[in-house]
Order: C-alpha cells, then structure tokens, then sequence
C-alpha cells in the first residue's frame, strides 16, 4: 500500500475501499501521546490535540496508542529528569480518538502508586481499556483481546527502560516489565489460554534518539520466533526503521505523536501505523506522518514521504 497525499479536505486517504473484504480488521497504534506541559495547557484552552487526525483514526477499527503520562491529581514528583501527570479533563478527549490505550512505559508511574491507581480508576470510569499495566503484575500482563469480525486479537504492552521501580508486582500496582522469559510465556498464553488468532506485542524500548539497538532487534526476533505475528515499537522519541523477519512486520519505533519539549528535528516527526488485518495475520500496512509543532500538538505532514508495504 502506498502512502498519498489529497487536498486539505481529505488530508490522507481512507483505507476503506469498495472492495474491502468482509474480514478485512483495520488497527492505527500511535507513539507516545503526552498529555501534560504544552499540550496539557493547549487542551485547557479547548484545544483538540487530535483534530486533524480524527477523520484518520475513527477509519480503523480500533486505534492504540501509548499514554506517555499519568493521568492524575495525587502522588509527588518521583526523582528523575522528566516527570509528567496530566488533568483528568484530557481524558474525555483522549477517549474520543483512541478505543485502546497501552501503560507500558516509563512515565506512568512518575507520581508514584496512589496517583497510577487513580488513572486506572479513571480509564475505567471513561470506559477506555488499557494494557501493560495493571494493579498487580498478573493484571499488567494480561493481554486486551479485541474480537472484531470473527477474529480474536491479543494485545500485551512491556517496558524495557529504565527506571524499574515502576514495574508491577503481586500486590501493587505499575507497568508490565520486559522480562524476556515472561514475555514469551505471555506470548504463547495468548494463543494456549486465551486462544487468540493474532498476537501483537506493542513494546516500549530502545534508546533516545537513535537507530534501533542490538537489544530491540534481538528481542523483536524472539517474540516473532515465539509466535507474535508483528511487533511495534516506541520510546525512542525518533522513528526507527522497520523490517520484515520471517515474513512478519517489525516497526521498531513510531516516534512522538503528542509530545513538547523538542528543538525542530527527529523528535518532532511521528508515524500513525496503519494495519490491514484478517484472521492468518497482515494484510498490508502503512504510515501517516505527523509533523508536531512547538507545542507539541502533531499536524498531518503532506510534503513527508513514509514507509509502507507494497
């Protein structure tokens, strides 16, 4: 599929067509989407940090993305460069664009315990599902399973950066941590227990602003080998490379998508994966650049050239 550009009226082409087959699944996942500083006070003064993204992401049938922030009124700043919480009024917005949102990163827990249990009380409360994270490890590491036209799919989240005191434990609350064993395990449970027909892992890893690591290429293998049919990436703040392995897609990182505090560069460039899907795995795929502006709200980019499968 290849990625164009239309007039300002349709700003990128819908992926529904005349001949879309019945069992055709169609899923967006999203970078990081960081709800506080620039765009936390956009989102005060009435703005839509999505708008010009909507028509894009209510085209799939479910849309994903990385909540990089705790959404939250309690806890105290935990001691480390960047901390991000976010008002609660965000979230109606949030759950006007996004059916999914995935925990599994290394903000959620930045105002400790209390403030991480009360996001999950409010998600719950805004009906918005959430993966990778859970009020004790068992529940982080279960998988969201979406059924959509007669196919189960299985979504797990992981964190694989520092810092691990935001890991979830048997009697509290955090992310799913990136623990190659258990990852695996999880992987193969989605298929033995919960008898899903596609398994996607959406991984927070790698290493700021650069290419992909050893470490990402290294564990996206063993997850493919160990049955995921694609795997997707974050964290890094820059898009990263993609790659088929064994005839399954590897997106190795989809950058910002809602995000301030960037010089003009990388940073400030994302993808919106786009995937086409039926029940023995991907169809096709592609992405739609975001541009993202100073204060950290994205724009369609449509003089931007993106990768896409043929």
């Amino acid at each position: 599929m290849k990625f164009f550009i239309y007039s300002l009226l349709f700003v990128v082409p819908a992926m529904a067509d005349v001949t879309k087959p019945k069992d055709e699944i169609r899923l967006i996942f999203a970078g990081d989407i960081m709800l506080a500083d620039g765009p936390g006070k956009a989102m005060a003064r009435g703005v839509d940090p999505f708008a010009e993204f909507a028509e894009v992401l209510a085209d799939a049938d479910a849309a994903i993305g990385n909540l990089e922030c705790v959404i939250s009124t309690v806890g105290t700043a935990d001691k480390k460069p960047w901390t991000f919480q976010a008002n609660p009024a965000v979230l109606p917005v949030l759950a006007r664009h996004f059916d999914i949102v995935s925990l599994a990163n290394n903000h959620t827990g930045d105002f400790g315990h209390d403030a991480f249990l009360q996001q999950l009380d409010l998600l719950q409360k805004q009906k918005l599902p959430y993966f990778g994270g859970g009020r004790n490890c068992a529940e982080a590491r279960t998988p969201h399973l979406l059924e959509i036209k007669g196919t189960k799919i299985a979504l797990l989240a992981y964190n694989d950066y520092q810092p691990r005191r935001f890991e979830a434990g048997p009697s509290w609350p955090g992310v799913a941590w990136s623990v190659d064993e258990q990852v695996v395990a999880d992987i193969k449970a989605a298929r033995t227990r919960h008898h899903a027909d596609l398994v996607i892992p959406f991984m927070h890893w790698g290493s700021e602003h650069d290419p992909a690591t050893d470490r990402e290429k290294q564990l996206a293998h063993l997850l493919i080998d160990s049955g995921a049919d694609l795997v997707v990436g974050g964290h890094p703040h820059v898009t990263q490379e993609t790659e088929t392995y064994k005839g399954k897609l590897i997106v190795y990182s989809l950058g910002n998508f809602v995000f301030d505090g960037f010089d003009e560069g990388p940073a400030r460039t994302g993808w919106l994966l786009r995937l086409r899907l039926n029940k023995q795995g991907l169809i096709g795929w592609d992405t739609v650049v975001a541009k993202i502006d100073a204060e950290g709200i994205p724009h369609i980019d449509r003089k931007a050239t993106s990768p896409s499968s043929q």
